[in-house]
């Protein structure tokens, strides 16, 4: 007679990873149990990032975990996405910033850079004493980035840079923005420093969504740019696009995290609840609702994992990690809001994750591509012809 099933991993993902795959797994989980999810509640309410989590997550390896070198892990892809799922288990706040110091910070810099910029910025930011964040949307520019007004002119052996950028996590508190710009010899990154003058940045109040976690505004007024804070090594609309397509993939695990947190709720939840003489749990509609949201997540977690090993294969196509994208924020919205249904009364309340998990959703279903984005990706490569 087989064991019983893992109700948050009922295709046993888990027997298909490394050793060294579970163990980032487990690390990161008993960490987000530890440490994450015990202050998540109050700092969602207090609208309130809690930086102390910084140097935890970077003394734990996971700041630019993908990196080769520069005191960072160099962990493989799959790793990557598991430390994404496990922190998004705790909020979607917590894994958005390390998404952005990791795959929108330090990639571009790894990948495009010069040495000397890679020895300055990648080790401090794995070690967590220096903040990053990644300036691409613009107030009105949404979902199309070549729509794009920030702009930047040469001036002897400077640059300067005019514009703004909105919806930017970690706007507020970053030591260094790699801003988007565009120029005369093409779309370049620029490595913007927090006391650079004309430099600016504004935090965005009274949000529903991401409320533990820091998103701004970034001005820049003929703010002057050294030549050595260009990154060198592109000058197209592939620089911010490959940077989305690392960040798009963590997003695929992590969400799956979020939906975890929603039917570990409910599975509790519905065990104690007790309506008509008998638990809640124990009623047709709620057992098919649950396993709904177990297909749900396990069709999700077997598309990432098939991902990430494609990934860390080097065969990665921007249309696999749409699919992915699309598909795993759409289950895990709808899962965290089926769950907060189940709740009944109690579901409104933040004493139980799915409410703040669903809010946080509505945001990650929307930023680096909303679902919309993704599917015309895939409908693209199915067709060969651009809808946008």
């Amino acid at each position: 007679m087989s064991s019983k099933l893992d109700p948050m991993d009922l295709y046993d993902v888990r027997s298909e990873l490394s050793e060294d795959e579970v163990m980032v797994k487990d690390t990161v989980g008993r960490y987000v149990d530890d440490k994450v999810i015990p202050l998540m509640q109050e700092a969602f309410e207090q609208h309130e990032f809690p930086r102390h989590l910084i140097g935890e997550v970077a003394e734990l390896g996971l700041l630019g975990s993908s990196i080769e070198g520069y005191d960072c892990a160099g962990l493989n892809s799959v790793s990557y996405g598991l430390i994404c799922q496990e922190l998004e288990r705790g909020d979607s706040g917590l894994r958005s910033f390390v998404s952005v110091q990791s795959s929108l910070v330090m990639f571009p810099i790894h990948a495009y850079g010069s040495e000397e910029q890679k020895q300055r910025w990648l080790p401090a930011m794995a070690r967590g004493e220096a903040i990053g964040c990644f300036g691409l949307t613009e107030p009105h520019g949404g979902s199309d980035p070549s729509n794009m007004k920030t702009h930047a002119k040469r001036d002897g052996d400077d640059w300067i840079l005019n514009g703004a950028k909105m919806w930017i996590t970690n706007a507020t508190i970053a030591d260094a923005a790699v801003v988007w710009a565009k120029t005369d010899e093409g779309v370049k990154g620029f490595i913007v420093e927090k006391d650079m003058p004309g430099f600016d940045t504004q935090e965005i109040e009274n949000k529903f969504s991401l409320r533990a976690s820091v998103t701004g505004a970034l001005f820049f007024d003929n703010v002057r740019i050294p030549e050595a804070n260009v990154l060198p090594g592109v000058s197209s609309l592939k620089g911010p696009l490959s940077c989305l397509t690392q960040a798009r993939y963590g997003i695929t695990w992590g969400v799956i995290g979020a939906a975890q947190a929603c039917l570990q709720e409910v599975l509790g939840y519905t065990q104690d609840r007790i309506l008509f003489q008998k638990p809640l749990a124990n009623t047709q509609t709620i057992q098919i609702r649950m396993a709904e949201m177990s297909r749900k997540i396990t069709a999700a977690q077997l598309l990432s994992l098939r991902l990430g090993r494609i990934k860390d294969g080097g065969n990665l196509s921007p249309t696999q990690v749409s699919m992915a994208k699309w598909n795993n924020c759409r289950a895990a919205l709808d899962i965290a809001r089926d769950a907060r249904d189940i709740l009944g009364g109690a579901g409104i309340s933040a004493e139980y994750a799915p409410i703040r998990h669903m809010l946080n959703l509505e945001s990650v279903i929307t930023y680096e591509g909303t679902e919309t984005v993704h599917q015309l990706v895939v409908g693209k490569e199915l067709t060969g012809a651009n809808a946008f």
